[in-house]
């Protein structure tokens, strides 16, 4: 419902004032969900996920029933949770949380959606990681909002049926193409988030300085939004570290100078590049020569294990035009020879893949 003018004020003190305290006990986890967005409209970014699904919510409220279950799919740090908060925040009902590995039987779900009230709102992160029990008792829940629970073992088991309030469920994923197909289409509405602007973060680094009470110049927040890899999480967690380095280290002002500074204190290049993406093309390039590589030996080369190279490095990488994935292996662009200052081969220049085109015998 449509906060008044007095509300909205008192809303906002006592949101300063949960930062603050934050603050001053030290707890990144506390200062960062005091950061997230509190309605649709202090969202941004996402504009056409967030119109979509403030027309499902109102419709929802003008008919006085719960949402349709969402789907929120997408990389991590775009704001799948705070979405789900966003949505219970605007239909003033509480919300559950919860994940998916947590859900490892089906009696675990059953004991969660007991508890349940009506209207209430259910948010299951990474919910393609629940176990295949636990899912075919979802399809009935979501559905006709009962479940089948079931006593005792073998030809004496007995399925006890339990009727559930309406309530909305929002599952977060960040692999959609994992979950069930049963599972997928019993959703009402499915978003997928993008990666945001930098014009977008700037926004948002802006946003948090002024409720973190941080002195930023125009060109500081630009410099932080660009190396942010286009997630609001990064350009939030950047903003403390360089937060910390202007305290220390400056006058407490972030200017340009002193966000270039701290981020590359931090390791963090003009383009977002760590230090894990730039031992990833640093092996790539020196150690095997431009690839193809496996991503097993090129996890080797870097000291990390194979999924941290995976799903950590690969994604931005891949994304960024640095590195290809090939049937024979991880393959450097030019780019990424490009970046590392050192010379491009020919070989990389006309074939990144390393295989013979179509017009080649």
């Amino acid at each position: 419902m449509p906060f008044h003018e007095d509300e909205l004020a008192a809303a906002e003190e006592t949101h300063l004032r949960s930062i603050t305290a934050a603050e001053a006990e030290g707890d990144e986890r506390a200062v960062e969900a005091a950061l997230r967005p509190r309605t649709l409209d202090e969202v941004v970014g996402q504009a056409r996920v967030r119109d979509q699904l403030g027309l499902v919510l109102e419709a929802a409220r003008r008919r006085g029933r719960a949402p349709d279950h969402v789907l929120l799919s997408g990389p991590p740090g775009l704001g799948k949770t705070t979405l789900a908060m966003i949505i219970a925040a605007e239909m003033s009902v509480p919300l559950r949380l919860t994940s998916g590995p947590a859900i490892t039987h089906a009696g675990d779900l059953a004991a969660i959606l007991s508890g349940m009230n009506e209207g209430e709102v259910l948010f299951v992160d990474e919910i393609h990681r629940m176990s295949r029990p636990a899912e075919e008792m979802l399809y009935m829940a979501m559905e006709d909002f009962r479940v089948d629970v079931v006593i005792g073992k073998g030809p004496g088991a007995t399925a006890i049926p339990l009727d559930l309030p309406p309530f909305t469920l929002v599952g977060a994923t960040t692999r959609a193409g994992l979950l069930p197909g049963p599972l997928r289409d019993r959703f009402g509405f499915t978003a997928h988030l993008e990666f945001y602007e930098p014009h977008e973060l700037d926004l948002i680094v802006h946003r948090s300085a002024g409720l973190l009470g941080v002195d930023l110049t125009d060109e500081g927040s630009a410099e932080i939004a660009s190396r942010s890899r286009g997630t609001p999480r990064i350009a939030n967690r950047l903003l403390r570290r360089v937060r910390d380095y202007a305290q220390v280290r400056a006058d407490g002002v972030v200017t340009r100078a002193v966000a270039e500074a701290a981020l590359d204190l931090y390791e963090v290049d003009q383009l977002g590049l760590d230090r894990l993406d730039r031992a990833v093309l640093d092996a790539l390039c020196r150690r095997f020569g431009g690839g193809p590589v496996g991503v097993s030996t090129l996890a080797v080369a870097v000291g990390e294990e194979r999924e941290t190279v995976e799903e950590v490095a690969e994604p931005f990488l891949v994304r960024n035009g640095f590195l290809a994935r090939t049937p024979r292996g991880r393959v450097a662009t030019p780019a990424a020879w490009e970046h590392l200052g050192l010379s491009v081969p020919a070989a990389a220049a006309t074939d990144p893949a390393g295989e013979p085109t179509l017009f080649e015998e």
